[in-house]
This record gives structure tokens, C-alpha cells and sequence, in this order.
């Protein structure tokens, strides 16, 4: 199967619909409608848990069960504090970058519907050139034109309604798709590219395979946990993003180096289980998909780590994409490399059905 053949025109259209559509943890609900509506032809079944994890079965009888992953929630804010004048300040909902939110247009959800707003800045011409303040926590705030305490609250916005930007989906030179929440939207979309081609390909695996899109991994891995017990899974294979430490002011002595464009990124840690991920190798080799490696001293920091040690120990391994400025507004990933992903999970998952009895991973 080529990587050339594997994104259809229908494919980009539900990336750029999936991506433009605000999910922030704790929120994931529409995000998810958009995937299981997609994912909907190539499954037998669905299963949803209490937080909005959502999971597509192929297969739901067989015994043995295997898992590929990708996170839905994207980073976000919440209103924290509302002051007299109608300024609102904010905490994280995962990791946001504080550095990045001066002058950036904001989106705040509430029952009353979209509020938009900005994070104001103080104009070059009134700071002090010799005591330059940079954006900090406690000095960032969001003014949705309001004079009082009262208006916010009228519009509906009050502490804890969650905020998110608003830049949507653009390709650059033709090949790098850039967009907020690539992390790791990207990871739900290549996974379920990976079953239309099961579908497509009239691939019949002798495992139930669980496509599983979790919520609230960037607070501590949680859908993660909740669903895995749910599932119980023999073997997960995660996909989720990794830094480009090819780009300026990134340390390679202590990041490593991965680059976009070079292929994705298979990782060596604790929690990856070494049968699975030399599989994983050998099935790169075999079909001649470009691969990078990184190492991980203690966790992944994926939903890798969630997996690995739950229910006594499941097999598991992570392949990353490659992305450029994560947690900003314009992460950037290259398509050859989504498409690398998709392919190398694709063919692990066909090398996979030939282990006799599974035994490959005990």
C-alpha cells in the first residue's frame, strides 16, 4: 500500500471539520460526535464511558483485544477571576502557554452560546524599555469589551466557563498541515484513517480492535486510565505527538532530535513494551515507511504510560507524529508523516494477526 494513496480528499474535509471544532478537556463532547459520525461505517459497535471517551469496535466477540489510541482534548482556560471593571483572569486547563496569549483573539463557551474576546496587552509605547514586564500567570487578561462586572455576567460568561482560541485549519506549501490542537487531534484522526483502510481493504483481523479516542489526557492521562479498565485491552498501541527539535532555540543535547518530514517516532521507555515496539521496527523495515527513534528516561508523558501499567500489565507501545510549536496556535505537522503513521499502525495491526496465540508479547 503506498502512503501517496492513503488521504482522500473526504479525509482532509473531516481533518479540517475535526480540527476547527473546539474540544478542551472537560468538553470533548462535540469533538467526539464529529469522529464517531466518521468513524461510523468502518465499526460494529461504539462504546462511551461516563467522561465522553469514545471507542469504536471492530470485531467486539474475539477475546483478544487491541487497542489503538489517540487523545481528543485540547489545551484551554478558564475563567478565574472577574474584576470591576468586566476584566476577566484566567487558569490553565492543561498546559497552556502564558507566553503565547498576548493579542490573541479568544473564544468563550457558554450556555448562552460563543463569547468572543481578546487578551489585551499593554501598547509598546507605555511600557518601560529598561523594566520590560513579560506575560506571566498573574498578568495575562482577557477583555470582551465590557465595562462592568455586570455585563460579563449579563453575557453569560462567568468563573469557570472554559476559553479557547479560535485559528482553524490552513496547509503551507502543500505538505504541512497547521492548525491549535494537532495535539492530538491529529492522533484521533490517524487512527480512525487506519480503520477506513481495514474497511476498505477488506482486512478481516482475528482480534477485536478497539479504536479509542480518550479524553482528558492533557491533565494526567485520566481518560486514559478510566477506559482501559473498561476495555481491558491485551495490547495498546498509542499515537500521539513529539517535539521537532530542529527548530530554533531547542536544546538537542537534551531533547533529542526528531524532525517533521522524517518519519514518526518510535519510542523507547519503561512503559514500552520491547516485543511490541520491535515489531513495530520490523514492520517499518519490511514496508519501507521512514522511521525516527527517541528515548524516554523514566515516562512518555503519553496515554502510553496509562495503559502499560494497568490491569497487571498490557502491552504497549507509542508511535509518535512529529510536530513543530506544540501548544501554540500553529502547530505544524508534514502529511508525509501523518501518513507514515497511519501506515505503519496499519501494517503493525496486520503483522500482529501472525503471532500464533499472542505469545509474542508475554
Amino acid at each position: 500500500m503506498s502512503t501517496k494513496s492513503i488521504l482522500k480528499e473526504s479525509s482532509i474535509d473531516f481533518l479540517e471539520r475535526y480540527l476547527n471544532n473546539a474540544s478542551p478537556t472537560g468538553f470533548e463532547a462535540e469533538g467526539q460526535k464529529i469522529w464517531m459520525d466518521y468513524l461510523r461505517p468502518y465499526v460494529d459497535t461504539f462504546i462511551t464511558d461516563t467522561y465522553g471517551t469514545a471507542v469504536g469496535v471492530i470485531n467486539p466477540e474475539a477475546p483478544y483485544k487491541v487497542i489503538i489510541e489517540g487523545h481528543s482534548d485540547e489545551i484551554s482556560w478558564y475563567v478565574n477571576y472577574i474584576t470591576d471593571d468586566g476584566l476577566l483572569y484566567v487558569i490553565r486547563n492543561g498546559g497552556s502557554d502564558h507566553q503565547i496569549a498576548p493579542s490573541k483573539r479568544v473564544n468563550i463557551h457558554t450556555k448562552k452560546g460563543i463569547v468572543k474576546g481578546v487578551f489585551g496587552w499593554p501598547a509598546i509605547h507605555t511600557r518601560k524599555a529598561d523594566k520590560e514586564e513579560s506575560a506571566k500567570l498573574d498578568n495575562i487578561f482577557i477583555d470582551i469589551g465590557c465595562e462592568n462586572k455586570t455585563q460579563v455576567l449579563e453575557k453569560g460568561v462567568h468563573v469557570g466557563c472554559v476559553i479557547t482560541y479560535p485559528d482553524e485549519f490552513m496547509i503551507l506549501n502543500d505538505n504541512k498541515f497547521v492548525c491549535r490542537a494537532i495535539d492530538n487531534r491529529m492522533g484521533g484522526f490517524m487512527i480512525a484513517e487506519v480503520a477506513r483502510l481495514l474497511h476498505e481493504n477488506k482486512k478481516t483481523l482475528p482480534f477485536g480492535l478497539y479504536i479509542t479516542n480518550s479524553v482528558q489526557e492533557e491533565v494526567g492521562l485520566r481518560g486514559a486510565e478510566m477506559i482501559t479498565k473498561t476495555i481491558r485491552p491485551n495490547v495498546a498501541i498509542v499515537t500521539d505527538v513529539c517535539h521537532d527539535t530542529t527548530t530554533p532555540m531547542i536544546d538537542k543535547k537534551s531533547q533529542g532530535e526528531t524532525k517533521i518530514g522524517a518519519g514518526p517516532v518510535i519510542t523507547y521507555a519503561p512503559a514500552v513494551q520491547n516485543n511490541l515496539r520491535e515489531l513495530i521496527l520490523e514492520t517499518a523495515e519490511k514496508n519501507n515507511i521512514p522511521f525516527q527513534r527517541m528515548a524516554s528516561s523514566r515516562v512518555t508523558g503519553t496515554d502510553t504510560d496509562a495503559f502499560a501499567y494497568s490491569n497487571g500489565g498490557v502491552a504497549s507501545a507509542l508511535i509518535s507524529l512529529p510536530l513543530r510549536y506544540m501548544h501554540t496556535t500553529v502547530e505544524m505537522v508534514h502529511r508525509e508523516d501523518v501518513e507514515h503513521v497511519i501506515a505503519l499502525i496499519y501494517h503493525t495491526l496486520l503483522n500482529l494477526e501472525n503471532e500464533e496465540n499472542f505469545s509474542y508479547f508475554k
